[in-house]
């Protein structure tokens, strides 16, 4: 095989649901979460408030979208997210049925910003300061020992003066949060407002400082917090989507009220496509100048694979060229390793840029061809060894390999690289092996008259 670096997967290769490695603070253990059980998990551990379903599923929209652009933020320490407010606190134990159908009724869509997953925070309650659906709730009062506070921020490797005495507010942002403050005592030090908030509430309780919006005054030589509102106070805010949601708002329009901007789909949006035609195959780009050649080169390599295979000549094929290789993973739902997917009539590529500095442009075009080629020609129940293996040995017939009917779960997972091009130079190994028996002719015919029981059993040991 001529993919190195890379493999495609065609058609017939639905992609893999979205898969999280989520670090569980409880054990310590590390646990792989389908997407929409994480969404479930995180409504169980975020969503308290909820009574509206129109509510709860902006929120399970949102926690789904922030999950996906968040995805890989620990992946120094071997894990995706963890399961903290840090990231988004899961709570997998305290998912309720009503949770899962919230998740369910909104599967999939995530909202998008320049063809990538945008990202959306979320607070419990902005206080009514940047959210007119906000019903001010009564206030909260904290107040602790300067020890106390000093102990906690220690725990979370925060630097703290010796004997602090105060704590004041220095600077505020423009909806008049806490940004930071400054810790008084034997020295003076500042700190952000929301990491002194996120390490009391991880040593004394999340509820103990619930917003950054608030007043802080000494009493009896205790800091004491006087404020409203429940969390960052950014993006949706929870009080205030339910209240939407109450007044008949359907999730759409909350979460056009929150995250202005952001389109909602199940698959990217917000790409500004350009339009090139040919005279067989339509390509979508974003880069024309740079990807007009790889249009031509597409249809010369189409043109070529009729007088190849015998098969009728291609038209009507869509190839859609993404802009980056991250858009491309969150379109098709494939790891970076795969270069290209197809699906009936179109294909979704890589850059070009990317594959031509690889060297891998014009095989991985041909390759993809081929595949939408076959499919028009398939017999029902064609095996996918066999499409898989004819595509690779029509695009490289000097396969090397053993030549063996790989399994069709190591062609369908996209989890491992290494087992994934295994299985493809199996394939690949097996249908050269039957054309130097049968002959190419033979061969091809069975791609529309099926394979026969000789074909089905046929062993061989050979490698070359």
């Amino acid at each position: 095989m001529k993919f190195v670096m890379f493999l495609c997967f065609c058609s017939g290769l639905a992609a893999a649901p979205l898969t999280l490695k989520v670090h569980m603070s409880a054990d310590g253990g590390i646990v792989a979460m389908p997407i929409e059980t994480y969404v479930a998990a995180v409504l169980a551990g975020e969503s308290g408030v909820f009574q509206s379903n129109e509510a709860l599923k902006a929120m399970a929209v949102a926690a789904r979208t922030y999950g996906v652009h968040m995805r890989g933020r620990h992946a120094s320490e071997g894990y995706d997210l963890c399961d903290t407010t840090h990231c988004q606190r899961v709570a997998p134990s305290a998912v309720t049925a009503h949770l899962k159908e919230a998740a369910e009724a909104t599967a999939g869509e995530l909202l998008w910003v320049a063809g990538k997953p945008a990202f959306t925070p979320y607070t419990r309650d902005c206080g009514g300061q940047t959210d007119p659906w906000c019903l001010k709730e009564p206030g909260w009062t904290w107040s602790a020992d300067p020890e106390r506070i000093t102990n906690a921020l220690h725990h979370a490797s925060l630097s703290v003066p010796h004997h602090l005495a105060r704590v004041s507010i220095l600077k505020r942002t423009a909806s008049g949060r806490a940004s930071v403050l400054l810790l008084s005592g034997a020295q003076t030090m500042r700190i952000s407002a929301s990491s002194f908030r996120f390490a009391i509430g991880r040593e004394l309780g999340w509820n103990t400082l619930p917003s950054d919006l608030y007043e802080v005054r000494m009493v009896n030589g205790h800091p004491t917090f006087e404020g409203r509102g429940a969390g960052n106070g950014v993006g949706l805010c929870q009080v205030g989507a339910e209240a939407m949601g109450r007044a008949g708002k359907t999730y759409r329009e909350i979460l056009a009220f929150y995250y202005p901007g952001a389109e909602l789909g199940m698959n990217v949006q917000g790409i500004h496509w350009q339009r090139l035609s040919g005279d067989s195959i339509t390509m979508l780009t974003t880069r024309p100048d740079q990807d007009r050649a790889a249009l031509s080169a597409a249809e010369r390599i189409n043109r070529g694979l009729a007088s190849r295979t015998g098969w009728p000549a291609m038209h009507n094929i869509e190839i859609r060229v993404y802009p980056d290789v991250d858009t491309f993973r969150n379109a098709t739902g494939e790891p970076g390793w795969v270069a290209a997917h197809s699906s009936g009539p179109r294909i979704d590529l890589q850059p070009v840029a990317a594959l031509r500095s690889r060297g891998m442009l014009e095989s991985t075009i041909q390759h993809e061809l081929l595949h939408v080629a076959m499919e028009t020609q398939a017999a029902p129940g064609l095996p996918l060894w066999f499409r898989e293996g004819m595509a690779d040995y029509l695009e490289n017939p000097h396969v090397t390999g053993v030549a063996r009917i790989p399994l069709e779960a190591d062609l369908r997972q996209t989890a491992d690289a290494a087992r994934a091009r295994k299985a493809y130079a199996e394939a690949a190994a097996m249908v050269a092996s039957l054309i130097r028996t049968y002959s190419e002719p033979t061969v091809l015919g069975w791609v529309s008259s099926g394979l026969p029981i000789q074909a089905m059993r046929f062993r061989t040991a050979d490698k070359r």
